[in-house]
């Protein structure tokens, strides 16, 4: 059953009210959706921050895109959670690539920062960016499969629509995920 608002609208009835050029309802979406979509860019980014991040960025574009989104059964959830995956990868692969050109330049004898030093040993601690850098190294339907069903907390039906394809096979995606899983984190440990 789609969620309503107190006045009984559906996302889709928000949606197109959105597209045509409401704020109203847009805002009545974005409070509707903004704490899942924190919740899944923190799972995905393990940083509050980042996660606040692309939040905004994801309410942003879904703002420019109002005529073009795609609801899944008449929630602009999964929509928003594709998103969300779509803008960590390109935020994941930019800071890699700007960390690689940071290592390349040539050190000028300064001593670290204490601060960054300590922080860097409470994440190598922690658990979460261990999973993210393995389901990150998934094959990309199975990466897909795993950051809406698992980190995303959609169901295979939603995001078997989402991904256009059949649910059985997000199920068998997630299983095969989740044994590539277990064996990459067996191997960091």
């Amino acid at each position: 059953m789609p969620v309503t608002d107190a006045d009984g609208r559906s996302d889709a009835e928000l949606w197109i009210l959105a597209a045509a050029g409401d704020r109203d309802a847009f805002g009545a979406l974005f409070e509707r959706h903004v704490a899942a979509v924190w919740n899944h860019a923190y799972r995905l980014t393990a940083s509050w921050a980042k996660a606040e991040d692309l939040t905004s960025s994801t309410f942003l574009l879904a703002w420019r895109k109002c005529p073009e989104l795609r609801l899944v059964r008449d929630s602009a959830l999964p929509w928003l959670f594709a998103v969300a995956g779509n803008l960590a990868r390109t935020e994941f692969r930019s800071s890699t690539r700007f960390l690689r050109a940071v290592r390349r330049l040539p050190g000028d004898g300064a001593e670290a920062d204490h601060a960054d030093a300590v922080a860097s040993r409470v994440d190598d601690g922690r658990r979460m960016p261990r999973l993210l850098d393995a389901v990150r190294e998934l094959p990309k339907a199975e990466r897909q499969a795993v950051e809406l069903c698992l980190l995303g907390e959609l169901s295979t039906t939603d995001a078997a629509a989402l991904l256009g394809v059949a649910e059985p096979s997000v199920r068998s995606r997630l299983s095969r995920a989740r044994s590539r899983l277990r064996t990459l984190l067996e191997e960091t440990s």
